[in-house]
C-alpha cells in the first residue's frame, strides 16, 4: 500500500492533509486507533473538514478506490 498511499499523498498535495501513524511504534498513532475503533492494519479514515469522519477503507484497498474517497473529501 506504501507506494499508493506515497503516490496519491504527492498527487493531492496542497488538497488533502495526509496523517500517516506507524501504530507499532507511535502512541499517537495507537490512540487514533482506539478512538476510531480500528482493529485492522491497514485502515484508512476519511475525515472532512469539519473533523468528521465520511469513509474508512479497511485492508488492501485499491487505487481507484482511494482516489474516489479522497475525490469525496473535496
Amino acid at each position: 500500500m506504501k507506494p499508493v498511499v506515497d503516490r496519491l499523498k504527492q498527487e493531492y498535495e496542497g488538497r488533502v492533509e495526509f496523517r500517516i501513524y506507524d501504530v507499532d511504534k507511535s502512541s499517537e498513532g495507537q490512540e487514533l486507533m482506539r478512538s476510531y475503533g480500528a482493529q485492522y492494519v491497514p485502515t484508512f479514515v476519511f475525515v472532512n473538514s469539519d473533523g468528521v469522519e465520511v469513509d474508512r477503507a479497511v485492508g488492501e484497498t485499491s487505487e481507484a478506490e482511494m482516489r474516489r474517497m479522497l475525490d469525496a473529501l473535496e
